[in-house]
């Protein structure tokens, strides 16, 4: 884990982002974004584009085959579609994030946890409405792919399955990453209420940008 050299307070941009919305902003190549987790074990699941072309976009089989290993964490250098290096996390205080668990559904909603759930908020709902909000962006439903899941823990067991466990998060936690393209950041803060990972209780995050 590493800590950042950056001051808060002189931070380019701040928004807070409560439990079931969506932010999505481009940030510059050389600007750092810092994701902060402001009551702990919360779940931002997030998506990166090429803010100049948006049919580039973050890749998890190409990050993950690139760094040979399936977590994130400080020194991750998250790669396109295009084998191009995106982002790279330059400071991270939580120690690993995941990027097999996917993000929440209606239908996965629904395989989960009950039938009764199908209809909870979920993060592709949060998703689907910003691009829908947010026209300008030019991304369709069809850019919806791979996602990172900061600071949700999402263990691998030894015959090769994935488990949904308590979050390894804290208040103040956070996970810096600088661009290495312009980039668009599209987040969900997720609202899910089922999952162990938040501890059934999500809460707000918070987005600070330094600009280049």
């Amino acid at each position: 884990m590493k800590t950042s050299e950056l001051n808060s307070e002189f931070a380019d941009f701040k928004k807070e982002v409560f439990a079931g919305d969506y932010f999505i902003h481009n940030i510059s190549a050389g600007s750092t974004m810092r994701i902060l987790d402001l009551e702990g074990n919360q779940a931002a699941d997030t998506l990166f584009y090429n803010a100049r072309d948006p049919s580039e976009r973050y890749s998890a089989t190409d990050t993950i085959r690139e760094q040979g290993n399936v977590y994130l964490t400080d020194g991750s250098v998250l790669r396109s579609n295009l084998n191009n290096p995106m982002l790279e996390i330059v400071a991270d205080t939580c120690g690993r994030h995941d990027t097999l668990g996917g993000a929440c559904a209606t239908e996965s909603n629904t395989v989960r946890y009950d039938l009764e759930k199908r209809c909870m908020h979920a993060c592709r709902d949060s998703w689907m409405l910003a691009i829908a909000e947010n026209p300008e962006f030019n991304l369709g439903k069809g850019d919806i792919t791979h996602n990172i899941n900061f600071f949700m823990n999402v263990p691998i067991t030894e015959e090769g399955g994935l488990t949904f466990e308590d979050g390894i998060s804290a208040p103040g936690k956070y996970v810096e990453l600088k661009a290495l393209m312009d980039t668009t950041v599209l987040i969900s803060n997720c609202p899910q209420l089922n999952n162990p990972c938040n501890g059934y209780n999500p809460t707000p995050i918070e987005v600070l940008v330094w600009n280049a």
